[in-house]
């Protein structure tokens, strides 16, 4: 799979943003920046250099990082998407969640809690946390399992 320059250069760029030594290297800067104050007395040229390069960086990492989260997103989802594929008892009907608008997902989320509550009820009555009835199984008023 070909991958682009700026795929390429993103990756790597957010690899480096990450590690501990671009930290240690961010606070020598700075350091040496309000140490070198009284050399420059304090002037507006120097306060101008940190307040111009934090700002460059800062709106340039927010691009970055939402860059990186975007693919990362993309790809978990279609992950998910496939383990909820392969396997026989899952609903098919989780697939692409994230293509649903608030209400929608709010809809599901309740349901959702609801079995949770109920595996999580059962559990303290010694049942076992298995073979739960799926949502579309169960009253949607009440959430218990439809008789």
């Amino acid at each position: 799979m070909k991958t682009s320059w700026f795929l390429k250069f993103s990756n790597a760029l957010a690899q480096m943003a990450g590690r501990a030594s671009t930290f240690v290297i961010a606070v020598v800067l700075v350091i040496v920046w309000a140490v070198s104050g009284p050399l420059f007395h304090f002037s507006d040229t120097w306060q101008l250099v940190i307040n111009t390069s934090t700002t460059i960086v800062t709106f340039l990492m927010v691009f970055l990082i939402q860059n990186t989260q975007n693919r990362d997103t993309a790809a978990m989802q279609i992950k998910l998407d496939e383990l909820i594929r392969a396997i026989d008892k899952a609903h098919n009907a989780l697939l692409d969640l994230e293509e649903l608008d608030e209400k929608e997902l709010t809809v599901f989320r309740k349901r959702y809690e609801k079995l949770a509550q109920e595996a999580r009820d059962g559990l303290r009555s010694a049942s076992k946390d298995i073979d739960m009835p799926s949502f579309e199984d169960r009253d949607d008023r009440s959430g218990k399992p439809k008789r």
